[in-house]
């Protein structure tokens, strides 16, 4: 349950292994806050000074499927919209090519900056989609500057191994981190999901939208009365659908 601790206000607490896991879930999220202000206020700017106005997100499995939910979702909400402006986020996922040629298709290399999402730093797949990036980079910036300083500026990291990230080009001040509690399918909440949730929608929405999960967690822990209970409900629901009724197959219909 230490997954709940990923949308906990800043005033609360929860102790895991004699560490208050909330305290060290709000040091990373100021941190975000704090780059995500930089680059859409064009502080931290490209190579050549350009504004980053286009964000590729690389990863894979729960580092992909949740935060590009959350980025469909929230796409058409006239707040986030808003918010969003002329930026691009894309995700790039797939190891094939033509995935990363999809993702970058039309973006302008000086105003892109790429974020790599692994854990470890060593998952394959989103390896070689990085270093298909960092290529790109570096061939664009090829004779004009110096490649350290270029990557510094188009690259960012959520990951726990800073000695790879900073082998790989990336400062250690773009780097963002995470737990081991922290499993892929409650990652979303992480900064695995916030990052580039903020860098496209602007921290204080993706702020909102944590807000929102901590109080669905609320609900499903102090809410007594189960028929009021959301969670709860949508449980039994499930169980009730699947091993009494008997429906093998479940229909998400999402409407406004």
């Amino acid at each position: 349950m230490q997954h709940v601790s990923l949308r906990k206000p800043k005033t609360a607490s929860q102790v895991v292994d004699g560490t208050d896991v909330v305290k060290d879930v709000h040091e990373v999220l100021d941190r975000i806050s704090a780059f995500t202000k930089k680059v859409r206020s064009g502080e931290h700017a490209g190579f050549t000074g350009r504004k980053l106005k286009n964000v590729v997100a690389i990863g894979i499995g729960g580092s992909f499927l949740g935060p590009e939910f959350v980025f469909e979702a929230l796409r058409h909400d006239a707040t986030c919209k808003a918010a969003a402006g002329d930026m691009q986020l894309k995700f790039l996922a797939n190891v094939d090519p033509i995935d990363f040629y999809r993702a970058t298709d039309g973006l302008d290399v000086e105003e892109t900056l790429f974020v790599i999402v692994s854990k470890t730093f060593t998952t394959a797949e989103t390896m070689l989609n990085a270093r298909t990036c960092r290529q790109h980079i570096l061939k664009h910036y090829e004779g004009k500057g110096d490649a350290a300083a270029v990557l510094s500026k188009h690259l960012c990291a959520v990951s726990t191994n800073l000695a790879a990230t900073k082998e790989f080009g990336i400062d250690d001040e773009n780097v963002f981190g995470f737990w081991n509690w922290v499993g892929g399918r409650y990652s979303v909440s992480s900064a695995v999901g916030v990052l580039p949730l903020s860098l496209f929608y602007g921290f204080d929405n993706v702020r909102s939208f944590l807000d929102g999960m901590h109080s669905m967690d609320e609900q499903c822990v102090n809410q007594t009365d189960a028929s009021k209970n959301i969670p709860v409900l949508m449980g039994l629901l499930g169980f009730y659908n699947t091993y009494i009724a008997g429906f093998e197959s479940r229909a998400i219909l999402p409407y406004c």
